[in-house]
């Protein structure tokens, strides 16, 4: 299969997410700026859920153009992260909506702590498929430090929610900062 049907689905299943989450977040009925003001968690839910989301999007555009073909391994891996992923706008109203109450915080943070999971599986899938390719071997091995130092800390921002979810919020925000500039080392492995 060509790894551009595999992208293009990919982004359309990501772009729809996104619509989802926008369309949770309700319009006040009142005019005043205190109205606004109570959609704050709302809006600060939707906020780390988008960057989450634009997080895997931009990473996902790099592992896969890592690629030259995608095998049966990787449109099921693709999948599964992908479901993960679709999950996220219903955890992202229920922990805005209840004001990042301690129970939609540990599911958040279970949810991803099984997407970041579901990311470094479809990772190990691609370095199975260019593993032939050392520079890109060394570029992956980056990445997958990354990857498990986001599955510790979802890990711990699970406990941490039991005792005060601000915690588990500091290290949602730290993961993303992780993330946020996806590794170089990918393009350069590529056009080398």
């Amino acid at each position: 299969m060509n790894k551009n049907r595999l992208e293009a689905f990919s982004d359309g299943v990501i772009a729809i997410i996104i619509t989802i989450m926008v369309l949770e977040i309700k319009t006040p009925h009142d005019t005043s700026w205190m109205a606004l003001r109570e959609q704050l968690p709302v809006f600060f839910s939707y906020l780390l859920s988008f960057v989450f989301i634009g997080i895997y999007w931009g990473n996902h555009h790099h592992l896969i153009s890592a690629l030259s073909h995608v095998n049966a391994a990787i449109i099921w891996s693709n999948m599964n992260l992908l479901f993960w992923l679709s999950l996220i706008p219903f955890a992202t109203g229920w922990m805005g909506e209840n004001r990042f109450a301690q129970n939609t915080v540990i599911l958040y943070a279970v949810l991803l702590l099984v997407c970041g999971l579901s990311f470094t599986i479809l990772q190990i899938c691609v370095e199975r498929v260019t593993k032939n390719n050392p520079k890109l071997v060394l570029a992956l091995s980056r990445v997958m430090q990354k990857s498990v130092f986001s599955v510790v800390c979802y890990s711990i921002s699970i406990v941490l929610a039991y005792y005060n979810t601000l915690f588990s919020a500091i290290i949602f925000c730290i993961v993303a900062i992780r993330w946020l500039i996806p590794d170089k080392n990918i393009e350069k492995a590529i056009t080398k």
